[in-house]
């Protein structure tokens, strides 16, 4: 099937992996809060990594001989790119409060849609997710220096990680680019674990964490936002992405206990209300589809 009917299932497809995607990061992030306070989150950002590179290598069976050089460099970049994300975005979650951390975090993949404008309506949508994570990162929200640093670093890893998860996702097949991909983020952050790996050997239940949220941000998580990115293209995508503060103040409100005000609630409904705008515009245009 072609024509606009393919192209609005291809972009149905694409938010609905999307929203898996953001869903289990988000909830993995909550489940794997408290080993913050025992191995510390660039530890516990490495068991996660090597948790997951473990499941994927099994699963994915990668057969990597055959592979081109931009084959091997678009994984070697996914790989470093996730690494450096999930390293700074678990040191500004263990500082700051998780929505706010994500808002803060959005601000890179949103000026990657930025750069892929195509319209004023995508012009305007833009500015009101733009007023959404203002009102979201706003004074008085327990923003740290620091906190909101290692979020905007994450910003930055997470721009990178669309882009590079978007050519692996066209360059190999199946799972094998994505498990080698984790593979190396897992031998960078391994360093970060390796000191600590005795006391959560200690702690099974910890331990568990780490291996749920694995499972369910790396395995399944980024899986599902691959398959997203071979269906639409990542300037898209990252305005999509703006489903993920709702999502993290709806986590860190539900599971961290933390305070959600009118003027948050007010701030999502304005990256929301930007990721459905554009969603729309995706399905009734050839522009959505993935290059």
């Amino acid at each position: 099937m072609s024509g606009p009917v393919s192209s609005r299932r291809r972009a149905a497809a694409g938010s609905g992996f999307i929203l898996i995607g953001a869903v289990l990061t988000q909830w993995s992030a909550a489940i794997i809060s408290p080993l913050f306070g025992v191995v510390g989150p660039g530890a516990a950002s490495a068991f996660r990594f090597e948790f997951g590179a473990l499941i994927l290598l099994v699963l994915a069976r990668p057969r990597v001989g055959a592979w081109t050089r931009e084959q091997w460099g678009g994984v070697v970049v996914l790989g470093v790119a996730t690494a450096f994300m999930n390293q700074c975005f678990y040191h500004a979650i263990a500082r700051i409060p998780l929505g706010t951390a994500v808002a803060i975090e959005y601000l890179g993949p949103f000026l990657l849609a930025a750069f892929g404008k195509r319209s004023w309506r995508h012009v305007a949508l833009l500015i009101l997710a733009a007023i959404g994570v203002l009102a979201l990162t706003r004074p008085g929200t327990g923003i740290t220096w620091l906190g909101a640093l290692f979020a905007a670093g994450s910003g930055l890893g997470w721009a990178t990680y669309a882009l590079a998860s978007h050519r692996v996702g066209g360059a190999t097949k199946g799972f094998g680019g994505l498990a080698v991909a984790m593979t190396i983020s897992a031998i960078l952050t391994l360093p970060a674990g390796v000191a600590q790996g005795s006391t959560l050997a200690t702690h099974p239940g910890l331990l568990a964490r780490a291996a749920a949220a694995a499972v369910m941000a790396i395995v399944v998580g980024f899986a599902a936002e691959m398959q997203a990115l071979r269906r639409i293209k990542p300037s898209i995508v990252s305005v999509l992405l703006a489903l993920d503060p709702a999502v993290a103040f709806a986590v860190g409100w539900a599971f961290l206990g933390q305070h959600v005000s009118l003027t948050d609630l007010l701030g999502v409904a304005c990256v929301v209300g930007a990721g459905v705008g554009v969603t729309l515009d995706v399905a009734t245009s050839d522009v959505s589809l993935a290059l």
